[in-house]
């Protein structure tokens, strides 16, 4: 079985590929910028790593969404709906939940496969 870890801090590893499959710890901004600020901060965060072991956003296969309220569901959505490519979807939640830091807004995980 080869599983390979990447960035780990002793807690948890920011990437881990196995079987063909990449899967991402979950990203967070904690910058001062509004919620459609942080998703486009969090999703250029996701993109990097994708491409740095091995994948892109058109193989994210699911993603769940975490938001600090429900109030900012539709301006989250709009930065979503622009970097999502069509026809390249993934299935996705998203939930309201507390979050570990007051100032962040989303959190988002990512699994897609490796190219």
């Amino acid at each position: 079985m080869n599983i390979e870890r990447f960035e780990g801090t002793g807690r948890m590893s920011r990437a881990v590929r196995h079987n063909g499959m990449l899967y991402l710890c979950g990203q967070t901004d904690t910058t001062a910028a509004d919620v459609q600020g942080q998703t486009k901060n969090v999703l250029a965060k996701i993109e990097d790593l994708l491409n740095k072991y091995g994948s892109d956003k058109d193989h994210i296969l699911t993603a769940t969404i975490y938001v600090k309220t429900m109030d900012d569901f539709a301006a989250m959505n709009e930065i979503w709906d622009a970097w999502v490519n069509n026809g390249h979807e993934p299935a996705r939640a998203c939930v309201q939940a507390e979050m570990a830091r007051p100032e962040i807004l989303v959190e988002i995980v990512v699994a897609a496969a490796v190219k």
